[in-house]
């Protein structure tokens, strides 16, 4: 009996020094001895159990006596979940023509300098006509040979002297001149190379008295009143961009100037290819500043939804997936699953039960259970509203994705 009695104390003793060694080592039991009424004892009996402001090797806030956990909470904002869609583009002039000659022949004049301003209709190169114009003096002299004839004709007619055989001849023949006519005045006006649109002249290489043909470029012709931007977004923006919509063009070789356009067309396709789906901005080119051929890296946001926003030290992981502590009106806890819809900065756009003001747990969750009472130590200040976030194109790069739990 007695032995019996013996080990009985021992197993006691025991546990004893094994519940004091989980209470003053091992914080987190703390809401387990407190719940089976050995927490507060314990530390009336003067040992050494940390209390909430003690060091205890745990992040944040540890458990107070009393039952309450103290935290740190912040308010939930909500922001936007759109981006700003980014890529590279090459302007083009508005209106660009390459002049070259309809015919062969010698260059004569060039009325024109490398870098000047043209209206349209402007006299840009002259070829040799000496041939052509022979030919419509030799044309002019047959349509009044023509025209007389035709008179003459007309007057015996008037006194019924002329038979309908010679009042056709004579008609038919005037057509014919005419036509000659018209043929030389073309043919002379094949020599000379007139401006199509108003326009700044390019470099000028060619000389009178050099040999042009058909495929010979004489000049090239740019309106660069505005220029056109042509770039490639992949094909999940279609219908995220509209005709009219509004962008930033930033000259890769000016980093600090922007310039503010709007989208004048898009494909009527997607390419293929690449996947791609190729669009055109416009921008004014004021004071022609710029040139076609320039890089631009354009800059475009995009619509989104509005989402809460958390800070990363909130979320927690099981095997659930993620969630927050969110704390209500009589500050007891509640777990809130949410699924991350954006990573930025420093804070994490998620889709959940949340709304604008509600107070979440950042520090201090290793004590916390559903329905468990806190004390709010501090509220840290709300986080700013995240920036839009930069959705590259070139090359293709899908936005930044959530992050995958780990395993528990």
């Amino acid at each position: 009996m007695r032995r019996w009695v013996t080990g009985a104390a021992i197993c006691l003793l025991l546990t004893g020094f094994g519940l004091v060694g989980w209470a003053v080592f091992l914080p987190s039991s703390h809401p387990v001895l407190d719940r089976v009424g050995l927490l507060a004892p314990m530390r009336a009996a003067g040992l050494p159990i940390p209390d909430a402001n003690g060091a205890s090797g745990a992040r944040g806030p540890q458990f107070q006596g009393g039952g309450a956990s103290r935290v740190i909470a912040q308010e939930v904002v909500t922001a936007n979940a759109g981006g700003r869609l980014v890529a590279i583009g090459t302007a083009q002039a508005l209106r660009s023509v390459t002049l070259s000659s309809e015919v062969a022949g010698t260059l004569e004049e060039v009325t024109v300098s490398s870098g000047e301003w043209v209206e349209q209709g402007a006299l840009i190169a002259q070829l040799n006509a000496d041939v052509q114009q022979l030919a419509l003096a030799r044309a002019e002299l047959g349509l009044r040979d023509t025209e007389a004839r035709a008179a003459r004709v007309a007057q015996l007619r008037d006194s019924g002297s002329a038979t309908q055989v010679q009042i056709d001849d004579a008609e038919l023949a005037l057509s014919r001149a005419q036509l000659d006519l018209r043929d030389a005045q073309l043919e002379l006006s094949r020599r000379r190379i007139t401006a199509p649109v108003s326009g700044w002249i390019g470099l000028i290489t060619l000389e009178p008295g050099n040999q042009v043909t058909p495929n010979t470029e004489l000049v090239r012709l740019d309106d660069r009143s505005q220029l056109l931007v042509n770039f490639d977004v992949p094909e999940r923006f279609v219908g995220l961009v509209n005709v009219g919509d509004s962008l930033e063009a930033n000259p890769l070789s000016r980093p600090n100037e922007v310039l503010n356009g709007r989208v004048r067309a898009i494909d009527a396709r997607v390419d293929q290819g690449n996947r791609t789906l190729r669009i055109q901005g416009e921008i004014d080119n004021d004071g022609d500043r710029l040139r076609p051929g320039m890089a631009f890296r354009i800059t475009m946001p995009l619509p989104g939804e509005y989402h809460p926003v958390v800070d990363p030290l909130a979320i927690q992981w099981d095997r659930g997936g993620a969630f927050v502590w969110a704390v209500d009106s009589e500050n007891r806890v509640s777990r809130k699953g949410i699924d991350i819809i954006q990573r930025r900065d420093d804070a994490v756009l998620v889709r959940a039960d949340l709304d604008d003001g509600d107070r979440i747990v950042l520090e201090g969750v290793q004590n916390l259970r559903p329905g468990a009472e806190v004390d709010i130590a501090e509220m840290r200040a709300v986080p700013d509203t995240p920036s839009d976030t930069d959705i590259a194109h070139t090359p293709l790069q899908d936005a930044e994705q959530p992050d995958n739990p780990p395993d528990i």
